[in-house]
């Protein structure tokens, strides 16, 4: 367990990063000892400062999701960050890699609530009762720690390695597609570069949303009405170059596209 002050400097150490875009050293390999709760703390610090320039939370993400990453990453269970306003890129606008440091795109069935889920009791029924729809999407991940060299607290300590997200124009309503058997493909310049299914998130996206509201609940965090919730993703995360036009084809559910400047 961290000081109060060690946390600070650490995330001190991640927002300047972000902004400067110089990535660090992983926050591990200086601290052994940190643990899940000094990183979502740590996380936290830089979520509320955003928050208090004026940032607004529009949804979480959840990462870690598939049985392979979570043996690699030697865990048993997902992580989460946060999604912000800002963070949000469009179809139609080209998206600066240089804004971001080590810049990957992951293809993932987004969640759209229509009503606050509970906390700590919330379960996969509470999670369909509440979404209102389901949208493709693709998130824009990235690293602050060098290389993408992280272990399970550098990545929660910055928020997850969020960055940004799309989503496309279509929804879908819960009734009418099976949240577990959504194939889904991604193009990058028109060559197919990664293929998966919406179960390769826990079995089913739902138990990730639900297990989402009941962790967040942990840190006096709710997931509410109208919150993106970005469940995990369905294939391998693809590396992202400048002039990269990707294309996401998800069976029943529409499409998204992301192109970077």
């Amino acid at each position: 367990m961290l000081s109060d002050a060690v946390r600070t400097e650490l995330a001190d150490e991640l927002d300047r990063a972000e902004r400067e875009r110089v990535a660090i050293d992983p926050l591990v390999s200086r601290y052994p000892d940190i643990d899940v709760v000094d990183a979502y703390e740590i996380q936290l610090i830089n979520i509320r400062r955003k928050i208090d320039a004026g940032a607004r939370i529009v949804g979480h993400k959840v990462g870690l999701s598939s049985k392979a990453m979570q043996q690699m990453m030697g865990v048993d269970e997902p992580d989460y960050g946060h999604l912000l306003a800002d963070m949000e890129v469009y179809e139609d606008v080209p998206v600066d890699t240089s804004r971001y440091l080590f810049p990957r795109v992951e293809v993932e069935v987004g969640f759209v609530l229509g009503a606050d889920l509970p906390g700590e009791e919330c379960t996969e029924a509470d999670v369909l009762a509440a979404t209102v729809a389901y949208a493709p999407a693709i998130e824009l991940i990235d690293s602050r720690i060098k290389n993408w060299n992280i272990a399970l607290a550098d990545t929660i300590s910055d928020n997850a390695s969020s960055a940004g997200f799309v989503l496309g124009p279509q929804r879908v309503a819960p009734k009418d597609i099976d949240i577990k058997n959504i194939d889904a493909v991604l193009t990058r310049n028109d060559e197919v570069i990664a293929e998966g299914r919406s179960d390769a998130v826990l079995g089913d996206p739902v138990i990730a949303v639900a297990w989402l509201a009941r962790k967040v609940a942990s840190f006096g965090v709710r997931l509410k009405a109208g919150d993106i919730v970005l469940p995990g993703s369905c294939t391998r995360a693809i590396d992202a170059r400048p002039g990269d036009s990707f294309h996401a084809e998800f069976a029943g559910l529409g499409s998204v596209r992301l192109q970077f400047a």
